[in-house]
């Protein structure tokens, strides 16, 4: 079984600044794309950002020059630094990970239970 457990998030104001952390745990050999989803109330789910244990990111336009992911690969761990908030960032966010389990050779995706961010003007 594998979790990924949320911390960070809660309320801020215009133009403050939150993190988020997300780690994976269980039993899985690797963990390939870690990163952030969110969903605003009457909103799709979308990318925030994602990274891969190799380093590269993907990034949504609206907040990349905002928000910094990052990644501790040996604790698989993924944060999220998020700058620059602005009320349009108020949403569930969701941690999301592509992870290979011990007893096979393919990945399968999880979802954290969601932290809610809340952004004031």
């Amino acid at each position: 079984q594998v979790q990924l457990v949320e911390s960070g998030g809660g309320l801020a104001q215009a133009g403050g600044s939150l993190s988020l952390s997300c780690a994976a745990s269980g039993a899985f050999s690797r963990v390939d794309n870690m990163g952030w989803y969110r969903q605003a109330p009457g909103k799709q789910r979308e990318l925030v950002a994602s990274i891969h244990s190799d380093g590269s990111t993907n990034v949504a336009d609206s907040v990349e020059t905002r928000f910094t992911i990052s990644r501790d690969n040996a604790k698989n761990v993924v944060d999220l630094h998020m700058n620059s908030l602005k009320p349009e960032d108020t949403a569930l966010y969701y941690c999301n990970a592509d992870v290979a389990l011990k007893n096979g050779p393919f990945t399968y995706n999880y979802w954290g239970q969601g932290t809610q961010v809340t952004v004031s003007s």
